[in-house]
């Protein structure tokens, strides 16, 4: 006989394990935990006896089998992250950047069709790391000096941009207190609304004294489409009319819930070209996450009549083909 829906919901609650981890699983975390602690202690040790030096962080990245992760945590990197930033030294042409992280030393064949670039797994920086001197003398410069570099304090948030710097490696006490609450503050500070993509497309909208609805259903999608229908970032200039409508995607970081969200998109477009064939379908697509995702790119811009990065120029952009639509 079939379970009821009330015995199994009442299964879940009183058999649930609450947070569950097997065993090896547990210790073998526990053991990467403590080798990376050990790696981080021997080198403080190392640092108050012989000082701090860019050979001391080389050897460290070299020889140690978790160097590279040791620097991260001792920095707050994460790992994503520092991926991103090697993608972005590879992609720009700047003199000084260029320079400091001798990327023309290490710099491969491939990487000269910028848009074609793909990110580097971790086993291939790791692989470079141990076999290109150049390529690891650039990272050492990168968490030395990188926040002395135009370029990178131009683009990268403060919040990161902070990360690099002689006083996180030296293990003084306030830069230790700052690396732990920017390990705490990193999801809230990635998710505050202030900081999000829609809140630039929103203000851009106000100093137009543009009318515009926000994070609402399309009447039309709701009573005709309700199982495929989402809830849309802007729509201008009401719901009842709408004559432009925007989504908004700013990512840093991937996931393979990229491609989920373009064949989304698409869906809607469709739906769109059905129930509001005179709307327009506009994206704001933006982000290094999206940079290092070619094929999700290519499908998520393919669902949008015309796309927009967050850049001045396109912005400037966006208004102008805003204001001759609503002409």
């Amino acid at each position: 006989m079939a379970r009821t829906n009330t015995e199994k919901v009442n299964t879940v609650l009183a058999r649930n394990t609450f947070w569950f981890q097997t065993q090896s699983f547990e210790k073998k975390s526990e053991a990467d935990i403590t080798a990376l602690k050990e790696t981080l202690l021997v080198v403080r040790n190392q640092i108050q006896t012989e000082n701090l030096t860019k050979k001391l962080i080389d050897d460290l990245i070299l020889e140690k089998k978790n160097g590279l992760k040791a620097l991260l945590a001792l920095t707050g990197f994460s790992n994503e992250t520092f991926k991103r930033l090697i993608t972005f030294i590879r992609i720009v042409d700047d003199e000084e950047l260029s320079k400091l992280c001798y990327k023309d030393q290490w710099l491969e064949e491939s990487d000269s069709g910028k848009s074609d670039i793909t990110e580097w797994s971790n086993s291939k920086i790791e692989k470079k790391i141990r076999e290109c001197a150049n390529f690891r003398r650039g990272i050492v410069n990168l968490f030395f000096e990188g926040c002395t570099v135009p370029v990178l304090s131009e683009t990268l948030p403060l919040f990161e941009l902070k990360k690099l710097g002689v006083s996180k490696l030296s293990f003084e006490i306030e830069a230790m207190v700052d690396t732990l609450i920017r390990y705490k503050e990193k999801g809230s500070y990635s998710g505050k609304e202030q900081n999000n993509a829609e809140i630039v497309i929103q203000d851009l909208l106000d100093d137009m004294e543009i009318s515009f609805e926000r994070s609402i259903d399309l009447d039309k999608l709701r009573q005709h489409a309700a199982n495929q229908k989402r809830t849309m970032d802007f729509i201008i200039p009401n719901r009842e009319d709408p004559q432009v409508i925007i989504e908004a995607s700013y990512l840093t970081t991937t996931s393979s819930g990229q491609g989920d969200k373009a064949k989304t998109e698409i869906g809607i477009r469709n739906l769109l070209a059905e129930h509001y064939p005179n709307a327009h379908f506009w994206g704001f697509i933006d982000g290094i996450g999206w940079y290092v995702r070619k094929k999700d790119l290519e499908r998520m811009v393919g669902a949008f009549e015309d796309v927009f990065t967050l850049e001045e120029t396109e912005l400037t952009r966006f208004r102008k083909a805003l204001t001759t639509v609503l002409k």
